[in-house]
């Protein structure tokens, strides 16, 4: 009678994160919804469109959180397993590459196209099609490699471990281009020129970190657990606070930040070792000279 209790216990555990991942899923499913809605609509219903496009990018911030939640529910609880890791794979290509390339080519690229009469107009949906057809591969990529990397060895620099990822994650990827069309209200893009050239830019890097080499802090180890359990309080409803009062600056600023750092310490790692390089080429040059 015990044994089946904890059987039954145990079953519970390996369902509390799976709810999770179907919270991710039903979101990327809600972001892909809304975008169909919006452009459906006639061009001249900007502002019944605009809040679509802005529900469908709240729905990617919603699925950011949720997908870190089933993970660590999971390590909570000790119900990590294949079917987890698998589901957890198909929803993050759904939810954080369909439906943001979705959305991106909808808000930044299509409704553009519409609005205004450029001389490039029709190799727009070509070159929108390109670069969100890339970033969906790469972001496919970046989770196959997740999934393979088994043993890690904190010293190859090709490989993760508790303290970095390696190359931009797929959920702060989806994040930036979802707080980008937050941080608008939802409403499109209207000058192309510089914006909408700088949106398709903005994809085409984030392809591009994604399945880079370049590191990336986890948040796992950035000490949250380790915090004095006032402090962690403070800092969560801190958080909280500014998310629900200030959601459009505060969440652009998150994910804008997090992309930013692996690109930061990309570069600072640069020039440190072209630092220490210069040091060492002038004490060679210092022994061949001498007397």
């Amino acid at each position: 009678m015990v044994e089946m209790k904890g059987q039954k216990n145990r079953h519970h555990a390996y369902a509390l994160p799976t709810l999770f991942t179907t919270g991710t899923l039903f979101c990327g499913y809600y972001c892909l919804m809304k975008t169909v809605q919006a452009i459906s609509l006639p061009p001249e219903a900007v502002a019944q469109a605009a809040q679509l496009y802005d529900h469908a990018a709240l729905a990617i911030g919603l699925a950011v959180f949720t997908d870190g939640m089933d993970g660590r529910i999971a390590r909570m609880t000790n119900a990590t397993s294949d079917f987890g890791r698998e589901i957890d794979s198909l929803a993050d290509v759904i939810t954080f590459g369909v439906a943001p390339v979705t959305l991106a080519f909808a808000w930044g690229i299509r409704a553009p196209e519409m609005r205004q009469e450029l001389w490039f107009a029709n190799w727009l949906p070509t070159i929108g099609y390109l670069m969100t057809f890339l970033y969906l591969t790469c972001g496919a990529a970046r989770l196959a490699r997740f999934n393979v990397q088994k043993n890690p060895r904190p010293k190859n620099p090709g490989r993760p471990d508790r303290r970095y990822f390696v190359g931009l994650p797929i959920p702060p990827a989806a994040g930036m281009l979802a707080a980008i069309v937050h941080f608008c209200g939802g409403y499109p893009i209207e000058n192309w020129l510089p914006w909408g050239v700088l949106w398709l830019a903005l994809i085409a890097l984030l392809a591009f970190l994604m399945i880079s080499t370049w590191r990336y802090a986890s948040l796992k180890d950035m000490g949250f657990s380790r915090m004095p359990a006032l402090l962690r309080v403070v800092s969560l409803a801190t958080t909280i606070y500014l998310i629900w009062n200030f959601s459009q600056p505060v969440l652009l600023a998150m994910a804008s930040g997090f992309v930013l750092s692996g690109i930061l310490t990309r570069v600072g790692g640069l020039l440190n070792r072209k630092s220490n390089v210069e040091p060492e080429n002038q004490a060679h040059e210092s022994v061949t000279e001498g007397p």
